[in-house]
């Protein structure tokens, strides 16, 4: 697996050139402009602030901007909104405290003046080498978690990731009070597809039925890869009336769907069960998830190819009881 990233071009390099003397700013911004870099120079405090904020330079370049010392506090304050911009200081002042500050306050790199235009281009092309190492560490931890989150057939969550998502939407809907739903889908007589055909295209109807449920699904759901062929999809801020239509415009695609691939061919049918939280009830996210199980089995229990619902009444609700209520119940005894 590659991570690379294609070379980037000069001009699409944003580099800020920072210094209070005009004659110094342009000596700087002379050699960027020959390595084709879209350079801009400021001479104030306040100039670079309002760039830094509009423009997002990759590289900052500054100076003391003596007597105010407002480089170090334009340092500083890049340090803490943008760590991921390269900072290099070029100044006259050459003392080891100066340069030991400015490193300490965050800088990247430190050039005394006067400089060779040479040695400043490669010290600002060794920056953009580690900006886009950095970069590409971001890229590859961001594949990575995707890998570790997805399920590799369908390209939906796999469990591992499902219930830590499911923890935090069932505690965003107790303290705002909105519904959780959670779906689970199983697909009827998925046996006689390995039996009347091979694995592989079993496995092509699941990364089908994997499309199916993404398509149907908005971009606030979580679904999911149960298992096998069972699929769990948990529906954020969804009441009944839409939880049902939901599974009925799901079962009806899968329904009319003709699953083909070479010379195989099939039609299938699924079977749905969903469960929504109770207000008021303090519940874990694996018990809704046994509801929406014990929905789907009834829905299969009744004929398969349907949908069927948790029905509250048929188990005791536990009531949602606050820290402090639950103190004073303690407490008395």
């Amino acid at each position: 697996m590659s991570f690379e990233v294609s070379p980037k071009q000069p001009k699409s390099r944003r580099i800020l050139v920072i210094d209070d003397d005009k004659d110094s700013l342009e000596i700087l911004l002379e050699p960027l402009r020959w390595e084709g870099y879209d350079a801009r120079g400021v001479t104030t405090e306040a100039e670079a602030h309002k760039l830094i904020e509009s423009w997002i330079p990759h590289i900052v370049i500054l100076d003391w901007m003596a007597p105010s010392m407002a480089g170090l506090r334009v340092l500083k304050s890049v340090r803490e909104r943008l760590s991921h911009v390269s900072c290099v200081f070029v100044s006259e002042n050459s003392s080891t405290e100066a340069i030991i500050e400015a490193l300490d306050s965050g800088a990247d790199d430190y050039i005394v003046k006067p400089f060779v235009p040479l040695e400043l281009l490669a010290r600002i092309r060794s920056q953009l080498r580690i900006r886009d190492l950095h970069e590409q560490l971001l890229f590859a931890n961001e594949k990575l978690k995707e890998l570790v989150d997805t399920d590799d057939l369908t390209g939906l969550y796999n469990m591992r990731s499902l219930y830590q998502r499911l923890d935090f939407e069932m505690e965003r809907g107790r303290r705002f009070h909105r519904d959780v739903c959670v779906v689970m889908m199983d697909m009827d007589y998925f046996k006689t597809v390995n039996d009347g055909h091979d694995h592989l295209f079993g496995s092509y109807v699941l990364s089908e039925v994997g499309k199916i449920i993404r398509a149907n699904t908005r971009n606030i759901d979580i679904p999911a890869r149960y298992g096998g062929d069972e699929f769990l999809m948990v529906l954020t801020e969804t009441n009944h009336a839409g939880a049902m239509y939901f599974c009925e415009r799901l079962r009806e695609n899968i329904e009319k769907t003709t699953f083909r691939n070479g010379e195989d061919s099939m039609k299938l049918t699924a079977s749905l069960g969903f469960a929504i939280t109770i207000p008021g009830e303090n519940i874990s996210a694996r018990e809704l998830v046994r509801r929406a199980d014990h929905a789907l089995y009834e829905s299969k229990h009744a004929g398969r190819n349907r949908v069927a619902f948790y029905k509250p009444e048929t188990a005791p609700v536990v009531e949602l009881k606050s820290a402090a209520a639950m103190k004073r119940r303690k407490a008395a005894g």
